[in-house]
């Protein structure tokens, strides 16, 4: 595997690999909180080796990212089945600015802290939740980290030419849902912060202002909190969705944020996050706006 080959006795060797399983495994699943559990049957899965074993394994780091990949192949699979019986649209689990709050209300190791790059955006993970998870997997493994095709090939199950193909049809799939970002990231902060004052003075024009014509909103409540059911498509409607919430949900504050690395925004109720908003635009407008609402999803930007 890619990790270079270190004594399997050493610990801090090991330990070291966290971060690289929770990276990997967030963008495979589109979780935090499954991406957690994923490196910690990782890791239990290792200990669980014979010592002599252990001693045996040449690189560690790969045989660990062999076995999450595996999981999360596993996990995917099944993922399908779940969300079809999720209430109302998934949209992937959010990432705060800070990082370092990862699972729970307590700071957590610098190793737990997901990089946020071009691979970890809202819209990004959006279009990686369309492909299948062999093709998931594959284009992860070897287009964002970089893994050969041979090494993906021991972690999907089939031949390397056969993963090439798997990662040059999701490519494709990425290139066609996701042009090349081209708003500087300040113009991309002073839309959000255009949106964040016309909904706070539920100005339908001022939102209008800032979407595209065919802009779509989509909430994710999974059902424990009220969200739309299904996708608010055009600016106008948008528009009035959002204006609406605003006036039936008094007392939200709404705070600029990074969500998953891009300018975003969070809405807040006595000191509580309600929901997280992530926005794709393009240009000077709106494309797409992704509100999570689900209370599980939302735990991270919960700590104090």
């Amino acid at each position: 595997m890619s990790t270079p080959s270190e004594p399997s006795g050493d610990l801090d060797v090991i330990t070291r690999e966290r971060r690289q399983l929770i990276n990997l495994s967030y963008r495979l699943l589109g979780s935090l909180a499954e991406a957690e559990d994923v490196v910690q049957e990782t890791y239990a899965r290792w200990y669980a080796l014979p010592p002599e074993q252990r001693d045996g394994i040449a690189s560690p780091g790969g045989w660990l990212t062999t076995v999450a990949g595996r999981i999360c192949l596993d996990l995917l699979g099944s993922a399908r089945a779940r969300r079809e019986r999720y209430v109302g649209e998934w949209i992937p689990e959010p990432l705060p600015g800070r990082t370092e709050w990862v699972g729970g209300n307590a700071p957590a190791d610098p190793a737990d802290r997901v990089t946020l790059d071009e691979s970890v955006t809202m819209a990004f993970l959006v279009v990686l939740e369309s492909m299948t998870p062999a093709e998931r997997v594959a284009f992860v493994l070897h287009d964002v980290f970089r893994y050969s095709f041979a090494e993906v090939a021991g972690i999907v199950g089939r031949s390397p030419a056969a993963c090439r193909r798997l990662a040059s049809s999701a490519r494709r799939r990425v290139r066609a849902e996701r042009p090349p970002a081209t708003t500087p990231e300040a113009r991309r902060a002073d839309v959000v912060r255009a949106f964040r004052r016309a909904w706070e003075a539920q100005d339908i024009d001022g939102l209008i202002g800032v979407l595209a014509p065919d802009a779509t909103a989509t909430g994710d409540g999974g059902g424990l909190v009220p969200a739309a059911l299904h996708p608010v498509e055009g600016a106008g409607p948008v528009a009035r969705f959002f204006a609406e919430r605003a006036r039936a949900v008094p007392g939200i504050v709404l705070e600029e944020c990074a969500v998953n690395g891009r300018p975003g925004l969070a809405a807040r109720k006595d000191g509580v996050t309600v929901s997280v908003l992530a926005f794709d635009i393009a240009g000077d407008r709106i494309q797409h706006v992704w509100a999570v609402l689900n209370p599980d999803k939302l735990r991270p930007w919960t700590a104090p």
